[in-house]
């Protein structure tokens, strides 16, 4: 799907391989996931420029 992009991660709590799609629709985002492994919380912080993928940040939350 035109727009949407599938982003690769390592959960920093666990280390688990975390895929993530990413919408270049909304050109910022920032937000909290939960691993789907160990359940603890990441904060995502992304932006596009146009359709590429400028930058891309995962903060572990708590610990």
């Amino acid at each position: 799907m035109e727009g949407t992009y599938e982003h690769t991660f390592m959960c920093l709590h666990c280390g688990a391989q975390i895929n993530m799609i990413l919408e270049s629709y909304y050109p910022e985002q920032e937000y909290i996931e939960d691993c789907e492994v160990c359940c603890n919380p990441i904060q995502i912080h992304y932006k596009f420029e146009g359709e590429n993928l400028a930058f891309f940040n995962a903060q572990p939350i708590g610990q």
